[in-house]
């Protein structure tokens, strides 16, 4: 089989899925921004042929090099893993004719209130939501549904942009930094009260054959908001064995299959609370914030090579193990400047270092990031446990233990 995979060099892990492709014994061609010469030796030995177009996202132009590649070595699957390259891939994919995700399921994955207007028509419980290109559209919702609400961007991905309005005041400063005022359309959704989690899958012609759920400690609003938190998000391994996740399998096949999603990885954010289980939003990609490192921790499995085997082989290569439960705390800067130093490690890593995966903790004079850049911006750190709830509470310790000095 001939794989084209978009973009192999950004974010970093791109080139596993290169490396993936090729290991499961897929002819593998790539097209992305840089130049040939800025492959690495390992990315170079895996390619079969490289093209460099302007943007990936220039639908025109990954066109006209698909079309070269294509009229060489016929194209089989045409493959992206990227958010933002997901729209572009899948016309083009579209356009020549090439099996893999749809242009209409590209995008209902994207565009939040198409997406959850769809769901609905197949009976999957959803936030109430609207699509609004003024302030008068999105105080009308507000009378309608009532405050508090959420409103950000259609296409928006995680927490980026997203801002909860409690009040009208609140909605006229969000439409100003969202540009509604401007004319931008944005999504009015219902604020849902509850714990607010992650199931991601792997599915092959609509059917999941890898699923993992993992936990925001707390919820990404407030996480993303709050500077003294250090928020921490866990994958289970009691996903087959705890009551209530059944549910969610359920409710992630029903995405699945009212999307029209085939062989794709997926990523499904979900809420559990006194309105019972609301699905939020789905991106036909795999997660972020290198969730994959600790689904292949906790389970003995090497998830790119599984995505490839579905993509190319059509069936998954490996089971689970489901041995380790495994999150990541992020340690957020005192304030913002640079690192200037930590307090707490040794302690830390005297109490948990076998149980530690992996860390993060810039160096001095390392500028710092914003609180709103997400989990990985600045420190962070990684661990395992056999038992769920004892894996919480050690990164609960390590969040209270570990201050980052910034000055």
């Amino acid at each position: 089989m001939h794989v084209v995979f978009i973009e192999p060099r950004f974010p970093t892990n791109q080139r596993f899925f290169v490396r993936a492709l090729k290991e499961v014994g897929a002819t593998v061609t790539a097209i992305g921004e840089g130049s040939k010469e800025s492959l690495s030796g390992e990315l170079k030995s895996w390619l079969t042929h490289y093209e460099q177009v302007d943007s990936v996202v220039n639908e025109n132009a990954v066109l006209r090099a698909a079309k070269f590649i294509h009229a060489r070595h016929r194209i089989d699957r045409l493959e992206t893993t990227v958010e933002a390259h997901i729209m572009s891939t899948a016309k083009v994919r579209e356009a020549m004719g090439i099996e893999g995700t749809s242009v209409r399921t590209s995008w209902l994955c994207r565009d939040k209130p198409s997406m959850k207007e769809t769901l609905r028509q197949h009976g999957i419980p959803c936030a109430q939501s609207t699509a609004a290109a003024s302030i008068e559209e999105i105080v009308a919702f507000a009378k309608q549904v009532g405050f508090p609400l959420i409103i950000k961007p259609r296409d928006g991905a995680g927490a980026s942009g997203t801002a909860r309005v409690d009040s009208l005041a609140d909605i006229m400063k969000a439409a100003q930094e969202l540009g509604v005022d401007r004319g931008r359309s944005v999504a009015v959704e219902e604020f849902i009260e509850g714990h607010e989690g992650f199931y991601d899958t792997i599915s092959v012609g609509g059917r999941v054959v890898h699923d993992f759920v993992t936990h925001y400690y707390p919820n990404v609003l407030e996480a993303m908001r709050t500077r003294w938190i250090s928020p921490q998000f866990i994958a289970t391994n009691r996903i087959d064995s705890a009551p209530g996740y059944n549910d969610l399998k359920v409710l992630g096949g029903k995405v699945l299959r009212a999307l029209d999603i085939g062989t794709s990885a997926t990523h499904m954010e979900w809420f559990s609370g006194p309105k019972g289980l609301k699905f939020s939003e789905i991106g036909c990609r795999p997660p972020g914030v290198r969730a994959w490192d600790l689904y292949n921790v906790g389970n003995d499995v090497d998830l790119y090579r599984e995505w490839a085997m579905a993509i190319v082989h059509g069936r998954p290569g490996a089971s689970l193990s489901r041995r380790f439960s495994a999150g990541i705390v992020a340690l957020r800067p005192s304030q913002d400047g640079r690192i200037a130093g930590y307090t707490g490690l040794d302690k830390v890593e005297r109490a948990f270092g076998p149980w530690m995966i992996d860390a993060h903790l810039p160096p001095e004079g390392t500028p710092t990031q914003p609180v709103s850049a997400g989990y990985m911006a600045n420190a962070w750190m990684r661990f395992k446990h056999p038992d769920y709830d004892t894996l919480r509470g050690m990164l609960d310790t390590v969040g209270q233990t570990v201050k980052v000095i910034a000055r």
